[in-house]
């Protein structure tokens, strides 16, 4: 049994709660720049003491409508600017912020607000709103939800007109209740199987995790010019403890739910560290590898690759070329200053978190000058255990552990972890915390995973969703799958085999990257008129034979099929960070398993 802990280096608050951030940023530095929202065009700038008086407005009419110390409040919304000033209203009242994937179907939204026990709701928009409504018809816990408001139907600006007759010192009374013990948040695990499971997370959890995480990344949060772009869902721990990190070190922070306009608001608002999921750098290579290949740059562009990922190996080796160092300016100029200049122009960091990034697209990145910090964590550690470090960086792992946290890998290679940033416990549900909690007091990830003798951690995969052949070979999908993914006209793949003869795969298109690649070549631009095509079955060859090089052959892919759908987050076939929901998605394409074994 292996571990490794990180020494805890900093002075972590014993007292108070994430609202002081708030309160003593406006107080020291009340003209600096807190956020810039998206407007009319535009950015406009909220200086610290402006939002601690929008905050404030807001949090006195959840007062005023009834909401108590302790209560419930679910937020369904997509990232903008109004979700971190409510998340931060809700804590100024004293409550507890439930936040619901936009995404969320009624029976999903029936379910936590039910679980939760919220008293209120704060929806983006009327089709939200609407599916409240659904999920509160006829439901017997309907009547404990006393008020619903709308952000698109002027919710901020109502809720500040019934908040004005309450004194600021009820309010500043309120806002001091809550302790480091106390419920910050209920945050829904997305639930890849089963029904979601509320993780309690309290101050004390996010400020620990904000603590050492400063502490460990000040390259990210330091500077008179730091500033980052959220897209990803703040209902996401991954997104909250980046919001909360931001607002703590007076990092400028912006939103943005448009993942169309995405490249535009990134080169407007000028990030200088961005986070994001593995696959958002998936598409940001493919886009980037497809539109040379439109321009005739596609040979051009294979080679920046190849020397980006050379370079960015040989820093680990600690001896670069000549050769390779004069290919590596060439293609800055031709190449890599395009791709940095995509991200804003003044990105130095990208945080990338939710699944494996893989060793290629860190290199690849890195080689192009924005140094990819893979991290690891669950909603149940409040976001991250382990990062790699700008001075400790190791690609294709997880990093080291962050301060005060220890990582164990179990006998059976089960990846345990200890520390302040673990939860207490799941809501109303002790057999389910139990389950996930060892007699010693380790909390069970269900990842399996290594530790080297320098304490970085690698994610081999899901203890759940390892796969035994019929001649009894354990195979791990997660390391094939995301190879596969990693080809720039495959959107999705999914490993099957268990109890069968082979190890199998399906894999579906990248819609966008099928018609830049069909048209191209003057074939049909529908991923259904494809699936059979023999020039991009060879391509998903290419793609699978890739993979297997990682696994030997009893592990290796021997069939795949493609299929004439991409899975989504819309169909439910994905979870709002975009994981597999691989039993529901296994359920419902038996069939095409099938195929795949014939009699």
């Amino acid at each position: 049994m292996r571990e490794y802990s990180t020494p805890l280096t900093t002075e972590l608050p014993s007292t108070g709660n994430l609202t002081d951030d708030v309160v003593g940023r406006a107080h020291a530095a009340p003209e600096s720049v807190a956020f810039s929202v998206a407007r009319d065009g535009g950015w406009q700038d909220v200086t610290a003491a402006q939002f601690l008086d929008q905050v404030r407005g807001v949090a006195k009419g959840l007062m005023a409508a009834g909401v108590e110390a302790g209560e419930r409040v679910a937020l369904i919304s997509r990232t903008r600017y109004e979700w971190t000033l409510l998340d931060y209203a809700i804590w100024f009242a004293g409550a507890v912020t439930v936040p619901v994937y936009e995404t969320s179907s009624v029976e999903q939204v029936a379910w936590i607000l039910e679980d939760s026990g919220a008293v209120a709701v704060v929806t983006e928009t009327a089709a939200h709103a609407d599916r409240v409504d659904q999920a509160r018809d006829g439901a017997g816990w309907s009547e404990q939800v006393h008020d619903l408001w709308t952000l698109d139907k002027g919710a901020v600006d109502a809720l500040v007109r019934r908040g004005e007759s309450v004194p600021d010192a009820d309010l500043e009374s309120r806002r001091t209740t809550a302790g480091p013990g106390d419920a910050a948040t209920l945050i829904y695990t997305s639930g890849t199987t089963g029904r979601p499971k509320g993780c309690v997370l309290s101050h004390g959890n996010f400020q620990f995790e904000l603590g050492v995480a400063l502490d460990g990344l000040p390259e990210l949060f330091e500077g008179d010019d730091a500033a980052t772009l959220l897209f990803l869902p703040l209902a996401h721990v991954f997104a909250r403890v980046i919001q909360v990190g931001c607002v703590r070190a007076g990092v400028r922070l912006g939103h943005t739910a448009g993942i169309t306009s995405l490249v535009d608001d990134l080169g407007a608002f000028q990030p200088t560290f961005v986070l994001a999921v593995p696959r958002v750098f998936e598409k940001v290579f493919n886009t980037a590898s497809q539109r040379a290949v439109v321009d005739g740059r596609g040979g051009v562009f294979d080679r920046a690759a190849r020397t980006a990922i050379a370079y960015s190996q040989s820093l680990d080796r600690g001896r670069t070329s000549p050769v390779l160092r004069a290919r590596h300016l060439l293609f800055d100029r031709l190449v890599y200053a395009r791709l940095r200049a995509a991200l804003g122009g003044r990105c130095r960091f990208a945080v990338s978190g939710g699944a494996p990034l893989g060793e290629r697209l860190g290199h690849f990145f890195r080689g192009v000058g924005i140094t990819v910090l893979e991290g690891y964590g669950l909603t149940e550690t409040t976001a991250a255990i382990s990062v790699n470090r700008p001075a400790a960086q190791r690609i294709g792992t997880v990093g080291q552990p962050l301060g005060g946290t220890t990582i164990r890998v179990a006998d059976d290679g089960e990846l345990l972890v200890r520390g302040g940033q673990v939860m207490s416990r799941y809501w109303h549900d002790e057999d389910a915390t139990r389950e996930v909690t060892t007699a010693e007091g380790w909390l069970r990830t269900g990842d399996l995973g290594e530790i080297d003798d320098e304490g970085f951690v690698r994610v081999t995969g899901r203890k759940k969703e390892i796969l035994v052949t019929a001649g009894g070979k354990n195979v791990a999908p997660a390391p094939l799958e995301d190879r596969v993914r990693a080809h720039h006209l495959v959107s999705q793949c999914m490993v099957v085999g268990d109890g069968r003869p082979f190890i199998a795969a399906l894999v579906t298109l990248d819609p966008d990257a099928v018609r830049t690649w069909a048209g191209h070549r003057g074939k049909p631009t529908s991923p259904a008129a494809l699936v059979d095509d023999p020039d991009l079955l060879a391509e998903v060859q290419q793609a699978v034979d890739e993979a297997n090089e990682l696994v030997s052959q009893a592990e290796s892919i021997r069939k795949f099929r493609v299929l004439a759908t991409d899975w989504t987050e819309e169909e439910g076939h994905l979870t709002p960070s975009l994981k597999l929901r691989r039993t529901h998605v296994s359920r419902l394409v038996r069939d095409e398993i099938d195929r795949l074994y014939p009699a």
